[in-house]
C-alpha cells in the first residue's frame, strides 16, 4: 500500500540535528509514520497519496518536545505546601498521596498528559513510584491514559521500600517490600515494554530515590533492568539535605552511593542533579549517565540551581523535565525552555550559560538522549519517527521577534497549531484531538475533591 503523505511547507525549520541545520522558509514530508524528506523552499513536485498539505507561514516546525521527569499524580494535589523545601515538602504530601488509587491515576494522568500535549509535547514519561496496598492496578491506568492521547510514552516504574519506621520519609502503608516491588517492576515490563524503533509505550526500572528505597532495591533493580535490558531511572542529588542524609547513612554521597550500587551507565538517567560538584560531573561524563534538568521544580522547592553548562561542556547528555505538578504548577514543558535558560543565566556563567538553540536542543534532542530513544526522535531528519510540532510565531505575543528560536524561547508561550506524533495528528489549533479537554478537567477536579477528603479523615 501506498504511503499516507502530508506536507507542511512556507514554514520556518529548526531541525535540531548535528549541525543545527535551519531553514527561514522550507518543508517537511512525513510518510506514514516517519518523516521523509525535509529542507528549504518548496516540497518536491509530483508527491503521491498526500493526503493533507499545510501551508505553515507564520509559524516554526520543531521537532516534538520530549519529557524526561514527571510525578503524573501529583495534578491533584497542585497548590498544596507552597512554602516548603524538598524534604518538609514531602513530609506534608506523604500522607495524601499515600491515599491515591486507581480512579485517581487515571484522572491525574489524564490531566498531566494533556497539558503537555497541549503544549508541544510528543514523548512523555511518568515516574510513578506510590503503590498503595488494594489501590488497584495503577500503572496500567498511566499507561491507558497515555495511550489514549496518543503521545508516545515511557512509564518509569517505581517503588519505596524505605518507609517511616526504617528512616524513610513516606508512611510505612505506602510502601512496598523489597520482593514485591521487584516482582511487580518485573510484571510491567514483561507486560508493556515495546523494544521496537517506533514504540509507542516503553517501561524503564525506577526505584524513588536514596531516602525511601533500601540500598538491595537499588542494586537488584539495577540488576533487573540490565537483565531486561531497559532503561533505569531515579532521583538524584537534587537538595543539600539529600547530600546530607547519604553522607549520614551511607557514609559517601550520592554519586559515589550510585555508583556502588550499579547506579552509572549510558542506560541510567536522573532527575534533578542539582548539588553536583567537579568530580560528580566527570563520573556521569565517562559513564554516559543523563539528567533530566528540572528547573521550574528546582526553583519552586528552593533546591538550587543545577550545573547545566558545566555538564553539557563535559558530555553529559541533558533534556528537561517538568517534575510533578505539586512542585510545578503549570505542567508544562514548554515554558520550561524559557525556565532553563533564564535560570542557568543566574548561575556561575551568567549570560554564557544557555542560549536559545541549546535550551530548544534540551527540550528535544537532549531528551531523546535521555530516554534512549535518539536514533528515533528529537530531530527532524529523514528516516526518524514523524514526531512534529508547529507552533504559531505571527501574533501579537511574537511578530516582532524576528528570530523564530528565539521568538519560541525567550517570548511568551507559542501556540501549537499542530502537533504529530507518529505521524497522527494528536492537537489542531491548539486543542487535543484525542481526548475530551473539558471531560479531563472536571474527572480531575472531582478525583482531588474527592483525595482531600479521604486524607482529611485521616
Amino acid at each position: 500500500m501506498a504511503a499516507s503523505r502530508i506536507v507542511i511547507e512556507n514554514c520556518a525549520i529548526a531541525t535540531v540535528d548535528a549541525n543545527d541545520t535551519e531553514y527561514a522558509s522550507g518543508y517537511v514530508v512525513v510518510a506514514d509514520n516517519r518523516i521523509e524528506s525535509v529542507g528549504a523552499g518548496k516540497a518536491p513536485d509530483g508527491l503521491e497519496n498526500v493526503v493533507r498539505r499545510i501551508d505553515g507561514t507564520g509559524h516554526l516546525v520543531t521537532p516534538g518536545l520530549v519529557n524526561t521527569h514527571h510525578h503524573f499524580y501529583q495534578w491533584i494535589t497542585r497548590g498544596l505546601a507552597t512554602d516548603h523545601n524538598l524534604f518538609n515538602w514531602l513530609v506534608a504530601l506523604y500522607p495524601t498521596w499515600a491515599r491515591i488509587d486507581e480512579p485517581m491515576v487515571r484522572a491525574a494522568a489524564q490531566g498531566s498528559l494533556a497539558m503537555m500535549a497541549r503544549g508541544g509535547v510528543t514523548t512523555a514519561m511518568d515516574h510513578h513510584y506510590v503503590y498503595p496496598h488494594g489501590s488497584g492496578e495503577l500503572s496500567g491506568a498511566i499507561i491507558g491514559a497515555a495511550s489514549q492521547m496518543g503521545v508516545r510514552f515511557t512509564l518509569a516504574r517505581g517503588s519505596m521500600d524505605r518507609g517511616t519506621s526504617d528512616g524513610g520519609l513516606p508512611p510505612d502503608f505506602a510502601v512496598e517490600s523489597l520482593d514485591g516491588a521487584l516482582a511487580a517492576t518485573e510484571e510491567t515490563v514483561d507486560k508493556y515494554h515495546d523494544a521496537s524503533f517506533d514504540a509507542m509505550t516503553q517501561i524503564a526500572v525506577a526505584p524513588c530515590s536514596p531516602f525511601s528505597v533500601s540500598t538491595e532495591l537499588m542494586r537488584q533493580g539495577a540488576e533487573l533492568a540490565r537483565r531486561k535490558g531497559v532503561r533505569l531511572h531515579t532521583h538524584g542529588s537534587e537538595t543539600v539535605e539529600e547530600e546530607e542524609f547519604c553522607k549520614e547513612l551511607f557514609g559517601m554521597g550520592p554519586t559515589d552511593y550510585f555508583e556502588s550500587t550499579g547506579w552509572l551507565g549510558a542506560d541510567v538517567w536522573m532527575a534533578h542533579c542539582v548539588h553536583m560538584n567537579d568530580s560528580d560531573i566527570a563520573a556521569f561524563a565517562r559513564t554516559g549517565t543523563g539528567v533530566a534538568h528540572c528547573p521550574s521544580s528546582n526553583a519552586r522547592l528552593a533546591a538550587g540551581i543545577a550545573r547545566v553548562p558545566d555538564m553539557l561542556k563535559a558530555g553529559v547528555p541533558v533534556g528537561l523535565g517538568v517534575d510533578g505538578t505539586a512542585s510545578n504548577e503549570s505542567g508544562e514543558l514548554h515554558t520550561e525552555l524559557r525556565n532553563a535558560l533564564l535560570i542557568n543565566r543566574l548561575g556561575a556563567h551568567r549570560e554564557a550559560a544557555l542560549n536559545a538553540r541549546q535550551a530548544l536542543r534540551l527540550g528535544t534532542y537532549g531528551g531523546a538522549q535521555v530516554l534512549g530513544r535518539a536514533d528515533q526522535i528529537g530531530s527532524i531528519e529523514a528516516g526518524k519517527l514523524a514526531d512534529l510540532v508547529l507552533w504559531k510565531l505571527d501574533t501579537l505575543a511574537h511578530s516582532s521577534i524576528a528570530d523564530p528560536v528565539i521568538a519560541l524561547v525567550f517570548g511568551a508561550a507559542a501556540p501549537v497549531t499542530l502537533s504529530l506524533v507518529n505521524g497522527k495528528t494528536v492537537v489542531e489549533a491548539g486543542h487535543l484531538t484525542t481526548v475530551d479537554e473539558d471531560a479531563i478537567a472536571r474527572a480531575a477536579r472531582d478525583e482531588a475533591q474527592r483525595l482531600a477528603r479521604i486524607a482529611a479523615q485521616g
